[in-house]
């Protein structure tokens, strides 16, 4: 086991006194590695991410990034620390590419060349031409939507990264253009990343460890070697 990034310990939560959505979850995320938190519809894992991005607090259990419990007062300096990707992109239609992926910037009062060279690597590395930061989100693919979310999210180097179904609407191709960025962004500025995701294919050829979630609790985890074992189980049970 490698140094734990973060730690969720006995976390619960419910929506209501009578629903828990969430029930002892106690597992630790390893640094620098890509952890795939894999479940069906309802099973609670969007919630999961939700309390580790400090937007909900859980009723029992803490959450501990690097060793420290979460500070709810400070919270939005904990989430300049973390990049969130989520399904629904979310560029402002108004904004320019170039603005959309630098808007983190600005209001962290970066100076405009820190973010324009910020920005200009990005762009690179996800493979998108420099002549795409001139655009307008409505000018762009879905897939090249998503890839402008994503350098949004790692503007700031942010050692943690969480992404919540990031890619579900995508067809299969457009997904693994998407995968080979991402990987390839993690091999040049190495950190920890927490992918939701129900696809099985999706988490076979991102994760180096899951965390299998079913009805609020943890069913099985493990690492990628470990993931070939429960293939039928998962879709048995998915059904």
């Amino acid at each position: 086991m490698g140094v734990k990034a973060i730690d969720i310990l006995n976390v619960s939560y419910g929506y209501t006194p009578l629903h828990d959505v969430l029930n002892g979850i106690d597992v630790s995320v390893e640094e620098s590695t890509i952890t795939a938190i894999l479940g069906k519809s309802g099973s609670g894992k969007s919630t999961l991410l939700q309390i580790i991005n400090g937007m909900i607090r859980p009723r029992e259990g803490e959450v501990r990034l690097q060793g420290r419990s979460i500070d709810y007062p400070n919270i939005h300096s904990l989430r300049l620390q973390m990049g969130y990707v989520v399904q629904h992109i979310g560029l402002f239609p108004h904004m320019t590419i170039a603005d959309n992926i630098g808007i983190l910037g600005r209001i962290s009062r970066k100076s405009k060349e820190q973010v324009k060279g910020r920005v200009n690597e990005l762009i690179e590395m996800v493979q998108l031409p420099v002549a795409y930061l001139k655009k307008y989100p409505h000018e762009l693919s879905g897939g090249e939507q998503q890839r402008a979310g994503l350098c949004r999210a790692l503007l700031l180097r942010p050692p943690t990264l969480l992404m919540d179904e990031p890619f579900a609407s995508l067809d299969n191709r457009t997904k693994q253009g998407i995968y080979h960025h991402l990987l390839d962004i993690q091999k040049k500025e190495n950190r920890t990343t927490i992918i939701v995701t129900h696809d099985w294919d999706e988490t076979v050829a991102l994760a180096d460890h899951f965390i299998w979630i079913e009805d609020g609790r943890v069913k099985v985890r493990g690492d990628r070697s470990e993931l070939v074992k429960l293939k039928d189980a998962y879709f048995f049970q998915a059904e």
